[in-house]
């Protein structure tokens, strides 16, 4: 059984973090999850690190939405650099799955993307774990998650 982690935040406007857990159950039955809720983004790497540390997560996805702001979008630079210096430190692989505020321009579809993108890195985190070969045909492929995937040049 793999051990992994989900970690999201209440500061996000929608709940990603459950729709990752249902499309993880659906499409893996060999999984223990486990679920930590921080408040915001830059809370994430640690709560992402102490996952793998002190629960023996073999990988983490961290969720996050940034808002529209100056301010936010430097939080969220801050947050990745400390998702990256954790997947470093720990030689684990953590998955920044953000939704900025401004990718979409009204709630609906903000939604739909938050909900499609959490999805979509679930099954990239299934393919981490059980079917790595299957990137290597995917690479170059302009593979794009939460909306369609652009066309490979």
């Amino acid at each position: 059984m793999k051990t992994i982690g989900i970690c999201d935040t209440t500061f996000a406007r929608f709940d990603m973090g459950t729709s990752a857990i249902d499309e993880l159950k659906k499409n893996a039955t060999d999984l223990k999850i486990i679920r930590v809720t921080v408040p915001g983004i830059k809370d994430l790497p640690v709560a992402s690190k102490k996952l793998i540390e002190e629960d023996g997560c073999e990988i983490v996805m961290a969720l996050g939405m940034p808002g529209s702001k100056t301010k936010d979008k430097i939080c969220a630079h801050e947050a990745s650099t400390g998702l990256i210096s954790a997947q470093l430190m720990t030689n684990t692989h953590i998955l920044e799955v953000f939704v900025h505020e401004d990718e979409e321009m009204d709630d609906k579809q903000l939604r739909l993307l938050a909900e499609n993108r959490a999805r979509d890195h679930a099954q990239n985190l299934i393919k981490m774990l059980f079917k790595p070969k299957q990137f290597k045909r995917e690479a170059g492929q302009g593979k794009r998650e939460g909306k369609e995937d652009a066309k490979p040049l």
